[in-house]
């Protein structure tokens, strides 16, 4: 049982105490830990088979060890199922929709015994939510706009989720009798924020050994189907994951095939084509004359190349990745890239980007530490940052308009300023910047005195509430935060939390214009939450020459190990370091900051 499960069961048997009415400490113990678990570098099962002492651990005591222990023995939590046999199982589907949470949900269950989605969807249109105490007109279409985010999202797994399930059993795949290589494809090779399923591809000497391997793999809850090259499996977090074992011959043919997408896939077939070639998961073929079957073009019967099976023609080409793209007039295109946004005529001019990497990152410019809601102080977060061979690190706390995370008024302001002086001068060889991430309020002002915006070095601005203002409002109330004199970043502009939260509305065409404008820097949050910037934005930030930093919003030192997300989300955004401001040296990126 890897983190994310663990995590999850722990939010879950949480959200029942909740709708139970539990002491609100003991459902946070649950929220604590599962935060903990889901943050930690180290597999947790890693941690149990070696007897580690888990109560040293933040948020972790005596009981919550015993529950993680108990997970990673038997696979399952006798607590978790007990609370879940005293509500209805479909309630806690309520709590992941956006709009909703455990109190409300179990209002509806109580009030009106609604315990589906789709009964909830048919309330909310019939109009009976609004008859509800704390339910109103505004909050009933939020509830249906909620639903229709939740039900686009189902099936799908966030990026360092898949991340969790992925690697070990990659790592188990690798000790299978035989094989000689494994690679995962998909789109979770192309690193996108969230993944629906998992191709694996694998070659071997005999393929028999390989499919008995893989379906005996402790996470699997279901085997699909295990024939003599291609299996399907369901892990027990319902990710379905595809193996598929090839001749070594067509595994660079395959991999770039089964890692696409579609739309880039078909953009190759064409050029292939045009040469007379013909490419498949089985490699690349010279074919007759008038045999032009693939794209779209001139097929006969509708039949796929790819079911052809290997009598397509003569073999050109297929055992790397590399070969494919020789063969069509192209260099090799990094999978991040391969969505058709423009990367085929990009390598055709041989113009592809050199695309930005973790170790051009010089420094992180927002975390949080203890003087709000992070859970290190500040000279922790400084220590770890160090560590990772930064020059530099900004400490952004929150204003105190977000008064549940603890945020700083003035006094408390100018006191930590005061701390991180102090940590300074114990550790040199690291800037550390006096920052804060000041809440946009709803009229567009900044929920911070002018005076103290002056002495800040990092002024990095955000909206926390007021989500749903018509999308005309949500843009001025934007624009205006962004034309303060001080704002330098314009940190996690959509707002969105992916699987919970769809992005706010606003028009990011004029808010783009205005930082090309002014010179303010759009924040790539890293957090694999967020992951805002989406792609395209940041790809529209490069063409307008809008300048992007790339942050963790860290909240405890094992979340600054996720800037990776970030700088593959940037690769995605077609950003070079020459589009990022904190791969510059300390001196360099203070001046490109100044408005």
């Amino acid at each position: 049982m890897e983190n994310v499960e663990i995590a999850r069961i722990l939010d879950e048997l949480g959200d029942v105490l909740e709708i139970q009415g539990e002491n609100p400490f003991r459902v946070r113990a649950y929220r604590n830990a599962a935060r903990t678990i889901r943050g930690h570098g180290t597999p947790f099962r890693k941690l149990v088979e070696e007897g580690a002492d888990l109560t040293g651990l933040p948020g972790i005591g005596k009981e919550m060890a015993a529950h993680i222990r108990e997970l990673v023995e038997t696979g399952k939590l006798g607590r978790h199922e007990e609370a879940l046999r005293s509500i209805p199982p479909e309630l806690l589907e309520f709590i992941r929709i956006p709009g909703l949470g455990p109190k409300r949900a179990k209002q509806l269950w109580e009030e009106l015994g609604i315990t589906t989605v789709s009964a909830l969807q048919e309330a909310c249109e019939q109009g009976r939510l609004s008859r509800l105490k704390g339910f109103g007109e505004k909050i009933q279409k939020n509830i249906l706009e909620g639903i229709e985010s939740y039900r686009s999202q189902q099936g799908r797994f966030k990026l360092s989720d898949a991340d969790q399930y992925v690697l070990p059993l990659k790592a188990y795949m690798e000790k299978a009798p035989g094989v000689e290589r494994i690679e995962v494809a998909g789109s979770y090779r192309r690193r996108k924020e969230t993944v629906g399923d998992i191709d694996i591809l694998a070659v071997a000497r005999e393929a028999g050994p390989v499919m008995e391997h893989f379906v005996a793999y402790p996470g699997v809850a279901k085997v699909q189907s295990a024939g003599d090259t291609r299996g399907t499996v369901f892990l027990g977090s319902g990710l379905q994951v595809d193996l598929r074992i090839l001749p070594r011959e067509s595994f660079g043919a395959a991999l770039a095939y089964f890692t696409g997408s579609k739309e880039h896939n078909i953009r190759i077939r064409r050029l292939a084509i045009d040469r007379g070639l013909r490419v498949s998961e089985y490699g690349v073929f010279r074919v007759g004359k008038g045999a032009k079957t693939a794209g779209g073009r001139g097929q006969k019967g509708g039949k796929d190349e790819a079911d052809l099976g290997p009598s397509l023609g003569r073999f050109v080409a297929g055992r790397e990745e590399s070969e494919v793209y020789k063969a069509v007039g192209l260099p090799w295109i990094p999978p991040e890239l391969r969505e058709d946004r423009g990367e085929i005529e990009a390598a055709q001019q041989n113009a592809l980007p050199h695309l930005i990497e973790l170790r051009d990152l010089r420094g992180d410019l927002q975390m949080h530490s203890t003087w709000s809601d992070g859970q290190n102080t500040i000279e922790e977060m400084a220590v770890a940052c160090k560590a990772r061979n930064y020059e530099y690190l900004a400490i952004t706390d929150h204003s105190k308009a977000v008064s549940v995370a603890g945020g700083l008024d003035a006094e408390r302001l100018r006191k930590q300023w005061k701390e991180i002086e102090k940590v300074a001068e114990r550790h040199e060889g690291i800037r550390i910047l006096k920052g804060m991430e000041i809440d946009i309020l709803s009229d567009g002002s900044l929920d911070l005195e002018d005076a103290l915006l002056e002495k800040l070095d990092i002024v990095l601005v955000a909206v926390h509430s007021k989500f749903n203002l018509p999308p005309a409002q949500q843009t001025e109330r934007i624009l205006k935060a962004l034309q303060h004199p001080r704002v330098q970043i314009f940190g996690h502009p959509t707002g969105r939390i992916l699987n919970r939260r769809g992005p706010i509305a606003f028009d990011m065409d004029e808010v783009l214009s205005c930082a090309a404008e002014l010179g303010v820097a759009m924040e790539l949050n890293a957090h694999p939450d967020r992951l805002d910037l989406m792609d395209l934005h940041l790809m529209e930030a490069r063409r307008r020459g809008v300048k992007v930093v790339i942050n963790t919003d860290a909240h405890r030192v094992e979340d600054l190990d996720l800037i990776r997300y970030g700088v593959e989300q940037a690769r995605r955004g077609w950003l070079g370091r020459e589009h990022v401001l904190n791969t510059l040296p300390l001196g360099e990126f203070l001046k490109a900051l100044r408005r």
